[in-house]
């Protein structure tokens, strides 16, 4: 019994050092956390000049005339 258990780990560790997919996946998922890292420090830098663009946006967008206002 304990033989079976040890030969199915030992071959448990040769497929996962094998596998190709699990890398590929695990560089996406890291570069998706940096780029979500970035997204999140960008929104906190500037989110308060972020409000104020949006707010102007949205006047002009109600209003419909000529071009939005600028960021003072």
């Amino acid at each position: 019994m304990l033989n079976k258990v040890n030969h199915y780990i030992v071959d448990l560790f040769r497929r996962f050092q094998s596998d190709e997919d699990g890398l590929a996946l695990t560089e996406y998922l890291i570069l998706l956390g940096l780029l979500t890292a970035a997204v999140i420090t960008a929104v906190l830098a500037f989110g308060g000049q972020l409000g104020t663009l949006w707010n102007g946006w949205a006047t002009w967008i109600n209003s419909l005339t000529g071009a939005p206002p600028p960021i003072t």
